[in-house]
């Protein structure tokens, strides 16, 4: 097999801890049962609801009413078949789950664009970042609006920018062959416009600070303002300056304060020529050097932005940090994550500033590790998100390559076929790219709040659509080898007269290239032609159904 490649240079030692109309698509095949009738009990031409099914409670104006009303009968459906455990499963029990979800609004919500692509700054020389690109294109739009983000630790080593094909510098950029110094120019991004264009993406950039040179970043913002108009969401002066002083960025060491120094010297020369333009920052894994940009005089300061992967003890030295499965399915991880963002976005808030994670990623580790390509990483990828919106952070990149499936970063949410350093352009998608789409695909809501009891590992989120519809998203991760399906008993906000699911699934924590979504290795089934969750009560807000372990499943309620 041939060598595996990091995904980025190594880091330092540890981390920081802490409605579009839908795609026409035919019904998979694996995805439903036979069409059953729901049949409805009617007495005359009206239906009425039982006394304690729960429709007494008060509805916000524009709601369907709660009290005792006339329904339509109800109408025929296709009942959504999900997997079972896998064969001889030793089907441990798991405490039933109960959801109340309110029609009180937690003040975040989930918004498309939430999720996307962190790339190498060198990607932007790479040709294949094109609209005539058949499989990226199909790729972002299952992303659904995505931002691609070019930062990562190329752009502050071994990325130059030139307008007017300047030869790269002998001295001050290295590289190797498989992360190359590359040279990028205003025809490059003019190619990366037409990709945006046919996926509909938006673009956030990352300037060279490695190499002080505030008049060239100033020409590549020029040129890239005019190029992407309002599809440009933001320029970072540096990537990660944090770590400048340890990894030779910058021998002898680096300062906060001479960061801030040098970049105001570039935000000034980036706003001359591109003032509408937003600057983030700092792009730091240490909450130390939030504050410093907070604090920094420069104009367009928007949004406060930090990267987190919370496994960072590649050598085993902290082994709850390390990147292993059992500590990527545990409360811990997902806690852990928790706090860091909420740390971030309690200072933003207080700044003013919109809270963006452009770079993330289970594990800070090169290479390949238990976690690597894994059904486990599409579970945890789906919550982090989930959860970072909730919170309130509005924009997440998962760090990725151009680079080949073969050889090339494991982690990588996309790759492509070919031999290794050889990709051939088709791009596909791993299994934390289903965790992103089983995201990005949701109608977009705001978050309500819920109680939660039971369930063992799972993790409940629900949101009010702008069509007045409910969503309820389940992550469902405990071990799909040994888990019984759960019981789930989900009282909503009004009563539901529809409740259709979409659910992603996968044989196990650690099966590779096995994730898929509605049975199949594509993005979710179209809302408007999604299959009926199993047991579905029509015309009650209590609704009772199982889940089976190890997936993550979209319920969506019309009221």
């Amino acid at each position: 097999m041939p060598p595996q490649d990091p995904l980025y240079d190594p880091a330092p030692d540890s981390r920081d801890e802490g409605t579009d109309a839908p795609r026409p698509r035919k019904l998979r095949p694996a995805v439903v049962l036979s069409v059953i009738a729901v049949i409805a009990v009617v007495a005359s031409l009206v239906f009425f609801l039982r006394p304690g099914d729960g429709g007494n409670a008060a509805a916000p104006a524009g709601t369907a009413p709660t009290s005792e009303a006339a329904l339509p009968p109800a109408p025929e459906v296709t009942y959504y078949q999900q997997p079972g455990p896998p064969a001889g499963s030793p089907l441990e029990p798991v405490e039933p789950l109960q959801v109340s979800v309110s029609n009180d609004q937690v003040g975040t919500s989930l918004t498309k664009g939430l999720v996307g692509i962190s790339l190498e700054a060198t990607d932007l020389a790479d040709p294949m970042l094109s609209g005539d690109n058949a499989s990226l294109v199909k790729l972002f739009k299952e992303a659904d609006q995505p931002v691609l983000r070019f930062g990562g630790n190329a752009v502050d080593r071994r990325f130059f920018w030139t307008s007017t094909n300047e030869a790269v510098p002998s001295t001050g950029y290295k590289g190797d062959k498989a992360h190359p110094v590359r040279a990028v120019g205003p025809a490059d991004l003019a190619r990366l416009n037409t990709l945006l264009e046919a996926a509909d993406a938006t673009v956030s950039l990352t300037v060279d600070l490695g190499h002080y040179d505030p008049e060239r970043a100033a020409d590549m913002a020029k040129h890239a303002a005019e190029i992407f108009g309002p599809r440009l969401l933001s320029f970072t002066v540096g990537n990660e300056p944090n770590g400048f002083g340890a990894n030779g960025v910058r021998p002898g060491g680096y300062s906060t304060g001479q960061y801030v120094e040098e970049l105001k010297a570039y935000a000034v020369a980036m706003n001359a020529v591109a003032p509408n333009v937003p600057i983030s920052g700092p792009g730091a894994y240490d909450r130390k050097w939030w504050q410093p940009f907070i604090d920094a005089d420069i104009p367009q300061k928007k949004i406060l932005s930090f990267h987190n992967y919370p496994l960072h003890s590649c050598d085993g030295g902290d082994p709850k940090s390390s990147p292993t499965i059992a500590n990527v399915m545990t409360p811990l991880m997902h806690q852990r994550a928790d706090d860091y963002q909420q740390a971030a976005l309690e200072v933003a808030k207080a700044a003013g500033l919109e809270t963006w994670l452009p770079e993330t990623g289970i594990a800070a580790c090169p290479g390949s590790n238990e976690t690597s390509r894994t059904h486990a990483s599409a579970l945890w990828t789906a919550d982090y998100a989930l959860n970072a919106a909730q919170l309130g952070i509005t924009r997440i990149g998962f760090h990725s390559s151009m680079l080949t499936c073969k050889g090339g970063p494991p982690m990588s949410a996309i790759c492509s076929g070919g031999a290794y350093l050889k990709p051939d352009g088709t791009f596909t998608g791993r299994a934390n790219f289903f965790g992103i789409s089983m995201v990005a695909e949701m109608e977009g809501g705001k978050f309500l709040n819920l109680d939660s009891k039971g369930g063992g590992l799972m993790y409940s989120y629900a949101l009010r659509n702008g069509d007045g519809s409910t969503s309820v998203v389940l992550v469902n991760q405990n071990d799909p080898e040994k888990a019984a399906q759960t019981e789930v008993t989900l009282t909503l906000p009004e009563r539901a007269l529809t409740g259709t699911m979409t659910q992603l699934a996968g044989p196990s924590y650690a099966a590779e290239d096995s994730t898929v979504i509605d049975g199949a290795k594509s993005e979710p089934v179209p809302l408007a032609e999604r299959a009926t969750v199993e047991g579905f009560a029509y015309g009650s807000r209590q609704q009772t159904f199982k889940l089976t372990a190890g997936t993550v499943t979209v319920l969506n309620f019309k009221h």
